[in-house]
């Protein structure tokens, strides 16, 4: 599967992966929802993210906890 959404740069945010160039980790999403937070608040926190964005982050983490290596990413 690709990920279109979940860039890497390693000049930005240390080259973990975040969402669409954007300067929001993956993982902060990951985390918002592991804490509860619906989308709809996640969007109101970080109006730049969309719901296709939430659901790849997730497609993602599901990825590259099943692959001995990252998924396929846009690099910048």
């Amino acid at each position: 599967m690709d990920f279109t959404r979940i860039t890497v740069d390693p000049n930005q945010m240390g080259g973990v992966p975040c969402i669409r160039g954007l300067r929001i980790p993956v993982a902060t999403v990951l985390r918002m929802i592991a804490g509860g937070m619906e989308n709809a608040e996640i969007l109101a926190d970080y109006p730049d993210l969309n719901e296709a964005d939430i659901q790849e982050a997730l497609l993602f983490a599901a990825a590259a906890i099943t692959e001995e290596e990252l998924p396929q990413v846009v690099h910048r």
